[in-house]
């Protein structure tokens, strides 16, 4: 990631207007179409404006670009969600928990998982989350 070009982004983020966060973004991928910081805001932009089938597809380009980011597979568990895909999203939240993804608190509260929050599945995989977090807490205090 280049740290000049991220602080250029984040000086100059137009959030409040998606229509124009989406024509902005998509002249920086235009020129650079691996740009993961554009190509985060695009999504959350089109997210913002409702296009989900868009989102989707930028967080999956993502996941390919950082095939070891947890929070990219996050992302793309929300993003399949949002779209009512759940096998998709509940497989991508899996792996994103296998990759080191740990918020529990951000994971049983987001919206964005709305459709996963009655699903059983989806409740296995926040219990093991619990158990790996404790079986931590438990490593630390014995160290």
């Amino acid at each position: 990631m280049n740290n000049e070009r991220s602080r250029y982004l984040i000086q100059c983020d137009p959030q409040g207007d998606p229509d124009f966060e989406v024509t902005f973004y998509k002249s920086i991928i235009d020129k650079d179409p691996n740009y993961v910081d554009a190509l985060t805001l695009l999504g959350e932009a089109y997210s913002r404006k409702g296009l989900y089938e868009e989102g989707l597809k930028i967080d999956q380009r993502i996941a390919v670009l950082r095939p070891l980011d947890p929070i990219s597979f996050y992302n793309l568990a929300c993003s399949y969600s949002l779209v009512h895909m759940k096998k998709d999203a509940l497989k991508n939240l899996r792996k994103s928990i296998a990759l080191g993804y740990n918020d529990l608190e951000h994971i049983a509260g987001d919206r964005d998982l709305s459709s996963l929050h009655a699903d059983r599945t989806f409740h296995r995989l926040i219990r093991r989350l619990c158990k790996k977090i404790l079986i931590g807490i438990q490593k630390h205090r014995a160290d």
